[in-house]
């Protein structure tokens, strides 16, 4: 099969690409305003490549009038573009695969369900921490709980000056640090201990948010940083910049490792029919959007 992909000089880019060619497919056309994608060389060097997002939608018109259109459109692209890059994908006769989070507002949601009907194509998010076996047992393990649980989250992933600067420290562009680094975890943890019955801010910085959920059988905790102060010693002292932990009924999970793969993952299930969607998305990003709001209130 063929895809295409917008924002192919980013960060995340890389997984998809290789998620692609370990999958066994072709990208044929890459778009994104930044021309550093020297990347491509590694994965695809045939890949047409677009500055403009008018050319390579008429290019999408192109492959498709040809009988030879693009069957998926891997969505990578600043968070506030995603909705457009959706749209773009569908009315291009293509099935869409968009990074976290799917859309910033919850309202984009029903009109992208509105035109998954329209176009009988579908839109995959990638939530790639259901894919952590570390996660998997812990959703096994709560699956039928009847207690209501104490957790708490820590998830600080340190960042450079340039994070402030970027459209991820913009949070008209990124949704901020609840959207661009939080929304995989609060999908996790609604995942595990069911929807959403309240949420709170307890702290805000530029740097560091930490709040309260509570879900139908946890009360949660939670911290999320991308100040490299805020990691632990141990971390510091491994010249490890990302931390991840669980804590559930004061039992400790550190589950800082086993992410490298997870897009590979990911694709195999949606192109096996089995990923995640719209509705799977709408409780992370609906809870995102409250504590956006409380945030500015």
């Amino acid at each position: 099969m063929q895809f295409a992909l917008t924002g192919v000089a980013g960060y995340i880019a890389p997984r998809h690409l290789q998620a692609i060619k370990n999958t066994g497919h072709t990208l044929v056309a890459a778009l994104d305003p930044h021309d550093s994608v020297g990347v491509l060389d590694s994965y695809f060097p045939d890949c047409n490549f677009f500055t403009e997002p008018e050319r390579f939608d008429r290019h999408l018109y192109k492959l498709r009038k040809e009988i030879r259109g693009i069957s998926y459109l891997s969505i990578c692209s600043p968070n506030y573009l995603h909705d457009a890059h959706i749209r773009m994908a569908l009315r291009n006769g293509a099935h869409a695969i968009c990074e976290k989070p799917l859309v910033l507002y919850p309202h984009n949601l029903d009109m992208l369900h509105e035109l998954e009907i329209e176009t009988a194509k579908n839109v995959y998010t990638v939530l790639q921490l259901r894919h952590h076996p570390q996660i998997i047992n812990l959703k096994k393990q709560y699956a039928n709980t009847t207690t209501h649980h104490q957790v708490k989250l820590e998830y600080i992933t340190s960042r450079g000056n340039w994070y402030r600067y970027s459209w991820k420290g913009n949070e008209e562009r990124s949704g901020g640090i609840l959207a661009n680094i939080g929304i995989h975890f609060f999908d996790m943890l609604i995942w595990i201990f069911g929807q959403v019955q309240a949420c709170h801010i307890t702290s805000d910085t530029n740097t560091c948010i930490t709040g309260m959920l509570e879900l139908a059988h946890a009360t949660v905790q939670w911290t999320l940083s991308i100040d490299k102060n805020d990691l632990p010693s141990h971390i510091i002292n491994s010249n490890i910049a990302t931390y991840r932990k669980i804590e559930i009924d004061g039992t400790q999970q550190e589950f800082s490792d086993g992410f490298g793969d997870l897009h590979t993952v990911v694709y195999e299930s949606i192109l096996s029919g089995q990923g995640f969607g719209i509705e799977d998305a709408r409780p992370s990003i609906e809870v995102v959007h409250k504590l956006r709001l409380l945030l500015h209130k």
